[in-house]
């Protein structure tokens, strides 16, 4: 990484009491840098020079490669200490500036961004007039040399001021242009866009290995958990839709599981694949996706019984919990793509290093299974991936399909001990709010799938975690490390925490942990929604006043926080009555219409809560003492389109509807949709009869 090619001797600079440690990565620059903040932007305008911006993250592999080329040389150093005010960002700890200026960036250049984000702004209002991603430090790729950049950048301030002021003026107004409209208070919500949709997604996806673009190819698992939905909802009254949706989510999580992309011998899932057969991935692990990733699996498995989508959500959750979990319960942010200062070297294998570390009989099996026994898939070395099936694999070996899956099992297990005394790649172990809700959430969702309680006391933790150090003053803050927890939180925390504690609820009933949620959307209510135009803005009320005040609809790397906010405020008022919720949820969703109608497969979170809308799972509530309903919770799992709440008779205070649903003495059972419920269920057979009939329950 790149801090530790950084003279030693260099005095560090203003970023050295950050707690990011991407930021600290470049705290002993030759550059001057200083962190996002009102001290580096008043000795910007009071010099009036331009600020430049640089954003990236710790696990980022290019970015290591720009600051090793350019920000630890003297001279480049000298250039930018001289002309600029240098200001360098954690895109994870302030996705507010991230997404403002990538957008801009696009404005700018008229292509997509990416990974250092390279901006320059001007001093007093830090609107950008020039910018990029990488710049090598001499001309390469078709791009100039950075210093070349510097110098020319600071010339044309000096020189043409007003000519970049005035360009900005039109960029203002492009950028003005991008803001989503009000909501129609005549919008009427229908199924349309469900449809439109997954035609979209049938038509982009790759039929013969999965997903749903050509290289580089990413696993977007709101979208596959979507695909699992709808299929859970219309198996029975559109069974050819139905049908098309599981077939591509199921050959998206086989070829996904297959692949390199999946750490066959550690677990979990890279970042994406650069390849479109999934063998090759850019090698950081972050956390953000696989959370999504094992409930995706989860659900794959509790659908089609798959034991390759089962194994893959245990080998996820084994790595989270033995890699990526604080002593104190939170999960770290990511595993860099690098070590040695190598991409991938943590990974490679040879067949002669693997050949003296396994048995005879164990490598036989192994080198087919895993590509040892092909041509060098990685810079000269070997990633591993299912080059062969298993069955395939064994009937090479001569042995039977039993015996092999034993001897795959001890191979790996030798080999992993082994890497794990390999120099590793860096661990970014900033504790982030909203990717530690999406990790709470893919525990709880494979908890329940799964009948793992370990995976549930796991994500319990965490949540403890999050409220014993991101909690304070009934507001959340976004990022926590080293016991140091700071910056005002933004909507994704609030509203993929709450999600992650309904998700929770369904695994273990604690009614502090429901106060808690509706505390949550309190604030979210309060704090970052819209009343006249609706919807949620991404940062509060009271955040700092930026270049723009962004509302997004649309999903990146992770759902659209507007998506997540509507589905959990549906289930919040759906559970305990609350119309406020209930009505916040729809008008967020006529909010965003123009947005889902043209280009609904952009907007998977959405389009989840339009779903969820228009035909509201089933939510089981069952009452009972404590000792009586664990069973009756058991028969009726968690699914794509059920909500369990086993509630103990001694729970305490309850909100008036869930208050309204008593027992007697024994387990009863509630079965609401929206808010129309069936009669009581006062017979555990009977309750298992209904799930079976009307789940299809495993």
């Amino acid at each position: 990484m790149s801090d530790k090619h950084a003279g030693a001797d260099t005095q560090p600079n203003a970023l050295s009491n950050e707690t990011s440690p991407y930021l600290l990565q470049h705290a002993h620059n030759p550059v001057q840098w200083h962190p996002w903040g009102e001290a580096a932007l008043e000795a910007a305008r009071a010099a009036n020079k331009p600020i430049l911006l640089s954003i990236g993250y710790s696990a980022c592999h290019w970015c290591h490669v720009m600051a090793h080329e350019s920000f630890e040389d003297p001279e480049t150093a000298r250039v930018m200490n001289d002309r600029f005010i240098n200001i360098k960002v954690d895109r994870e700890e302030r996705p507010d500036l991230d997404k403002i200026y990538q957008i801009a960036h696009q404005l700018l250049t008229r292509r997509g961004g990416g990974w250092p984000l390279t901006l320059f702004l001007t001093p007093d209002d830090r609107v950008p007039f020039f910018g990029g991603t990488y710049f090598p430090p001499q001309p390469r790729y078709g791009m100039p040399a950075f210093r070349d950049i510097l110098v020319h950048i600071a010339q044309a301030w000096q020189e043409d001021e007003d000519a970049i002021r005035h360009q900005n003026t039109s960029f203002m107004e492009a950028m003005h242009s991008l803001e989503p409209a009000a909501a129609d208070s005549g919008t009427v919500l229908d199924a349309t866009p469900l449809a439109q949709g997954v035609n979209e997604l049938a038509q982009n996806f790759d039929h013969r290995l999965g997903g749903f673009t050509g290289a580089p190819k990413f696993p977007h698992p709101a979208t596959i958990e979507f695909l699992l939905q709808h299929y859970a909802l219309h198996r029975d009254d559109e069974p050819q839709q139905a049908a098309t949706c599981l077939d591509m989510a199921g050959l998206t999580l086989r070829r996904m599981a297959e692949g390199g992309i999946h750490d066959h011998l550690g677990g979990g899932f890279c970042r994406y694949s650069v390849d479109e057969r999934w063998m090759i991935p850019h090698f950081e692990k972050m956390l953000y996706d696989n959370g999504p990733l094992l409930a995706a699996y989860a659900l794959g498995f509790r659908l089609t019984g798959d034991d390759l989508f089962r194994q893959a959500a245990e080998d996820t959750a084994g790595w989270v919990l033995r890699d990526m979990q604080d002593g104190d319960g939170g999960f770290y942010s990511s595993l860099d793509a690098d070590s040695e200062g190598e991409e991938g070297r943590f990974y490679l294998w040879t067949p002669e290093e693997v050949q003296k570390l396994l048995t005879a009989e164990e490598y036989r099996v192994f080198a087919p299974r895993y590509g040892l026994d092909r041509p060098a898939n990685f810079e000269g070395g070997w990633h591993l991936y299912g080059a062969a099936s298993l069955e395939e694999a064994a009937q090479q070996a001569g042995v039977p399909p039993d015996e092999a899956v034993a001897l795959l099992r001890s191979a790996r297990g030798k080999l992993l001990a082994i890497r794990g005394k390999r120099l590793w790649p860096g661990r970014d172990e900033k504790i982030l709010t909203a990717w530690n809700a999406l990790m709470i959430r893919g525990l709880a969702v494979g908890a329940a799938c799964l009948e793992q309680p370990d995976w549930t006391e796991s994500a319990a933790r965490a949540l403890e975690f999050v409220r014993t150090h991101l909690w304070r003053d009934g507001r959340l803050l976004a990022t926590c490390k080293d016991g140091r927890a700071h910056l005002n939180a933004y909507l994704d925390d609030y509203a993929f925490l709450i999600d992650a504690i309904l998700h929770l609820l369904n695994c273990r009933w604690e009614t502090a942990w429901l106060d808690f949620a509706l505390e949550l959307a309190d604030v979210m209510l309060g704090q970052f929604y819209d009343r006249e135009g609706g919807g949620f803005f991404f940062t509060s009320h009271d955040h700092e006043a930026l270049l723009q005040r962004r509302k997004d609809y649309m999903d990146d790397a992770i759902p659209a926080g507007n998506g997540i906010a509507a589905s959990v405020l549906l289930q919040l008022g759906h559970l305990t009555g609350r119309q406020d919720c209930l009505n916040a949820a729809a008008h967020t969703l006529r909010a965003a219409w123009s947005s889902l109608q043209r280009l609904p497969h952009g907007h998977i979170a959405l389009l989840s809560a339009l779903q969820d809308t228009l035909v509201p799972p089933d939510q089981i509530v069952i009452r009972g003492p404590a000792d009586a309903i664990e069973p009756w919770r058991q028969a009726c799992p968690a699914d794509a389109r059920t909500e369990v709440y086993a509630i103990p008779d001694d729970a305490g205070e309850l909100p008036a509807l869930l208050a309204e649903k008593r027992s007697d003495g024994r387990p009863v059972a509630y079965i609401c949709t929206g808010m129309s419920c069936r009669a009581p269920v006062h017979e555990l057979p009977g309750l298992r009869d209904w799930f079976l009939k009307h789940r299809g329950g495993r």
